[in-house]
């Protein structure tokens, strides 16, 4: 059953859409130290053989966008979204910094893999190469005495 047919029931609602989870940019600023104090107090524990044994090492836990959007119970998309927003901008360009910062100097000074980093980071060394084909593919059939390379030479 369809609603009828001119009906404006749709301009008694209070409210369009779901409610900002952040109307205030220090609000999502004071979240997003929080989940930096959680990386810095959870790091990895690493097993490690020593002379005395086996022990557990503890090694930095690098920062992440898609850790933080699981810390703030929102969708990497919804992140890019507030991007766009004038009262959040500044905020997501100064947490996007201080993550890319702690896994550039984590990278830098060896306590995370560098080449992943490097990746993950956009500075991985990229080669081009380019390929010119001279010869056509009938070319490389006749010149290998195989005929065209259709189904009748088989």
């Amino acid at each position: 059953m369809s609603a009828p047919e001119g009906n404006e029931f749709w301009k008694q609602r209070a409210v369009h859409g779901a409610p900002r989870k952040y109307e205030d940019p220090e609000l999502l600023m004071e979240d997003c130290k929080r989940y930096f104090e959680w990386v810095d107090s959870n790091p990895f524990l690493v097993w490690t053989n020593t002379k005395a044994g086996l022990i557990q090492i503890p090694r930095i836990r690098p920062m992440t966008l898609n850790g933080l959007c699981i810390f703030l119970d929102i969708h990497i998309s919804t992140w890019y979204e507030w991007r766009k927003r004038n009262d959040l901008s500044e905020v997501i360009a100064r947490v996007e910094a201080i993550i890319y910062e702690q896994k550039f100097a984590g990278a830098a000074s060896d306590q995370f893999n560098a080449n992943i980093i490097a990746r993950d980071l956009g500075l991985a060394d990229s080669k081009r190469h380019e390929v010119t084909v001279k010869k056509t593919l009938k070319d490389f059939y006749d010149d290998a005495g195989i005929g065209d390379g259709t189904e009748a030479d088989a």
